[in-house]
């Protein structure tokens, strides 16, 4: 319990050491900037209009806090707890603190880019979403390829340090036209489909499931089929197949905490579409859809939290 204890407190930490250390370096003038073709009291890409302080998007930066509570609850409460033999997301591990760990980086990231305005900050919003979202779908290769720890977590780790270089040198299709970030929503999906009704057959055909969620994010077969060359990245909708080789040993219940997890992330993605919208967009006010979208993010990260504790080990 002690050490499970010091996880806290070292999250707790760093958080807070992030957070006074942002305050200071920017009250100093250090690390702002301004996106170019902006002026102080112009709307952002993000609606919010930007100003002359440490935060140039204060409420669009600030909502990223909400990352960090959810961060930061989540280790609270496996700190709390003895682990269980039987059931990963209990007590703290390797990969329920990197779970933890992933989505408390997901508030300094964004915070730096609404509130720096800097290339670099950026650069570490893109880095939080991916090391955050390509987590699921690693971890249910994993499982059904029955990986050791060592392999998962050196392929997660490769992953994103790719994607950092990649993102850094050549920018944000990675100089091959992929948007990781979108792709890991889809291969999340289909591996997560793969971990719930696992055959021979769908095994293959399970890449299928991958135009259907391009298709709610508004990408139709057609246009795929129509620009093979724009849309090449469709055929990583098979990665799962090609890893996921045995029925996983793990059983999750999908009822109320996934279902509630992509209910509230579909509404943020919502928001995020029409945040420009005379409807929702008023630069001046604390108010903003922007902010609601990182608040409403940080709330399925939650919620995918509880689901993932209702994973346990089965024999098959």
């Amino acid at each position: 319990m002690k050490q499970n204890s010091q996880a806290f407190n070292i999250a707790l930490l760093v958080s807070g050491t992030f957070l006074a250390g942002y305050i200071l370096l920017a009250s100093m003038g250090f690390m702002l900037s301004l996106e170019p073709g902006l002026t102080f009291g112009e709307a952002s890409r993000w609606c919010e209009n930007v100003v002359d302080g440490i935060f140039r998007e204060p409420a669009n930066a600030l909502s990223n806090i909400g990352f960090m509570i959810a961060g930061l609850v989540m280790f609270k409460v496996l700190s709390s707890e003895e682990p269980r033999e039987n059931q990963t997301f209990y007590g703290v591990n390797k990969t329920s603190a990197l779970f933890a760990a992933a989505v408390i980086y997901l508030g300094p990231g964004s915070m730096l880019m609404h509130g720096t305005h800097t290339e670099w900050g950026q650069w570490a919003d893109n880095l939080s979403m991916v090391m955050f979202i390509v987590f699921p779908w690693i971890y249910n290769l994993k499982l059904m390829g029955r990986w050791t720890g060592t392999r998962f977590f050196t392929t997660y780790t490769l992953v994103v340090a790719t994607y950092g270089a990649s993102r850094w040198v050549f920018g944000d299709g990675l100089g091959i036209g992929l948007d990781l970030f979108g792709l890991s929503i889809g291969l999340w999906i289909i591996s997560e489909c793969l971990h719930r009704f696992w055959s021979p057959n769908f095994r293959w055909a399970s890449g299928l499931v991958g135009f259907i969620v391009a298709a709610v994010f508004g990408i139709t077969p057609m246009e795929i089929f129509q620009d093979p060359t724009t849309y090449w990245w469709t055929m990583l909708f098979w990665v799962p197949a090609i890893f996921a080789k045995n029925k996983p040993d793990t059983k999750r219940i999908y009822s109320p905490w996934f279902f509630l997890g992509m209910a509230t992330y579909i509404l943020a993605f919502t928001i995020w579409l029409n945040q420009w919208s005379d409807l929702l967009c008023y630069p001046d006010s604390w108010f903003q859809p922007h902010a609601a979208w990182h608040l409403l993010s940080a709330l399925s990260t939650w919620f995918f939290f509880l689901f993932y504790r209702t994973e346990k080990s089965i024999s098959n």
